[in-house]
């Protein structure tokens, strides 16, 4: 079974002409194309498809989408890493929007807002125990409160930041370039200093963290699947592990 190239663009909520862009470019090319000229798709193509989508939600760009492709070719594995992160932004969206359907539902009907239910799937306490276990209520305690202290466009600002970093991470990786050389280093030391400006970072203040939080922290990308997943798996994970441990070699 195929699909033409309109069939495929309305499912996907892309155009025609982007997947024929994506054709042109080596991306993803046509299971065949009919007498009458029209590109068609088969199942394989669809797979490969979303896992573009994907890779471009992640915030890649086409080049780094190629190699990421190239590197990973296979697809159950690589949608793997994909899947686990979708379900948890899925319960996260979930509740949010239990939670706004709560309030609109308050507001219109005249009763009082339940504060305590307005703010679900907005938690950013999620991980409160298990960062108390590693490093201590103190730690915990200063993080969350310089979280809480921020407006939303702080906020906002600061997890476009992360995103932003993430995405160059995978996008590096995807490219196969050393992660001891100029670009990975760089990288790393963008990781430290963002680290450097969390408080209750362990070891951190004006020095940034320590060298074995450092170090721990990159050994957990790898060893935690759900860090992993931040840096389009387990592959992508060693990589930074392996920048971060030569940045702390070289500058802690």
């Amino acid at each position: 079974m195929d699909w033409s190239i309109q069939e495929i663009a309305k499912l996907a909520g892309t155009t025609s002409r982007t997947l024929r862009h994506y054709d042109d470019i080596g991306l993803l090319a046509p299971a065949r194309i009919g007498s009458n000229g029209y590109r068609y798709y088969d199942a394989e193509a669809l797979v490969r498809l979303q896992r573009i989508m994907l890779l471009r939600d992640l915030g890649l760009g086409l080049p780094a989408v190629a190699d990421v492709l190239e590197r990973e070719d296979r697809a159950p594995h690589a949608l793997r890493s994909h899947l686990e992160w979708l379900r948890k932004e899925e319960q996260r969206l979930a509740r949010q929007i239990v939670s706004v359907e709560r309030t609109i539902d308050a507001l219109e009907g005249g009763e009082r807002l339940m504060a305590e239910q307005m703010f679900d799937g907005f938690d950013h306490t999620e991980y409160k125990e298990e960062v108390e276990q590693r490093w201590g209520a103190d730690a915990y305690a200063k993080s969350d409160a310089w979280w809480r202290s921020m407006s939303a466009d702080e906020k906002r600002a600061w997890q476009q930041r992360l995103a932003s970093l993430n995405a160059d991470w995978i996008a590096a990786h995807a490219r196969g370039i050393d992660p001891a050389g100029d670009e990975g280093q760089a990288l790393a030391q963008r990781q430290f200093e963002w680290l450097r400006g969390i408080p209750g970072t362990p070891g951190g203040g004006a020095a940034g963290p320590s060298r074995e939080y450092f170090l721990g922290l990159a050994e957990m990308y790898v060893a935690d699947e759900r860090f992993g997943a931040n840096y389009g798996g387990l592959d992508g994970a060693r990589f930074v592990r392996d920048a971060m441990t030569a940045y702390a070699e070289r500058e802690l």
